[in-house]
């Protein structure tokens, strides 16, 4: 597939065939990743390619943790866990997490209640003693570490599309993050980065729909003119 087609229609694919992805298959993809750019080419990055079976259902259990919690936000109106938010607001809209997880229970559910069936499931781990990040000390949530881990997933992704797979990267399981941590053996060192779940799409979605780039491109200044404006 031609670059720019490949960036401009790879979107996050969350329902997969039954099919399995060959190890080889995976071990390619992951050997394309491994080139994404990252800070002082330390690659502080770690996989675990998660295959017993029961472990891929204590994932999905932590990873339904955040989901509900996630869910209960935006049906008040929140983006989930913002660095700023209204946080009276978001700890009422939690206290509804509980019964939203209830009413699931016994229904087909989706992605996240399906967590565990991901043709092929990967944690990705941040190593900490490599990560360059230079707003470790500053006042605002820090950001810049991150840029050193998940261009890895962003290559996974497109790597995939040339297998004609599809998949998703999610973060969810931050919010259980202890749980994981012990649940693949963790060291201190490592935090979990991003869970992405891979496989044969059941529909690979061809036309994406972004904002243009005059909402959010400006000159000079945060209030200048908007780039790109014809």
């Amino acid at each position: 597939m031609e670059l720019i087609e490949a960036l401009r229609s790879t979107g996050a694919v969350r329902a997969f065939e039954a099919t399995p992805v060959p190890d080889d298959v995976v071990a390619r993809l992951l050997d394309s990743a491994r080139f994404a750019p990252n800070g002082g080419n330390r690659q502080a990055w770690h996989v675990v390619v998660v295959k017993n079976q029961a472990t891929r259902v204590a994932l999905r259990e932590s990873y339904l943790t955040g989901w509900y919690e996630y869910l209960a936000q935006v049906q008040a109106g929140l983006t989930p866990w913002a660095a700023v938010t209204d946080l009276d607001k978001e700890r009422s809209a939690l206290q509804a997490a509980p019964d939203l997880a209830r009413a699931m229970e016994g229904k087909p559910g989706g992605f996240a209640e399906h967590l565990d069936e991901a043709p092929v499931l990967l944690v990705l781990l941040a190593d900490l003693r490599r990560l360059a990040t230079v707003d470790r000390d500053a006042t605002h949530y820090p950001l810049a570490g991150g840029a050193s881990v998940y261009p890895f997933v962003w290559s996974l992704l497109l790597a995939a599309r040339a297998e004609d797979l599809a998949g998703v990267m999610t973060t969810m399981a931050l919010r259980d993050e202890d749980s994981v941590r012990r649940l693949l053996g963790a060291p201190d060192e490592l935090v979990v980065a991003a869970v992405v779940a891979l496989g044969r799409p059941l529909h690979q979605p061809t036309r994406l729909t972004r904002a243009p780039i005059t909402s959010f491109a400006t000159v000079d200044r945060v209030d200048g003119p908007a780039f790109g404006a014809t």
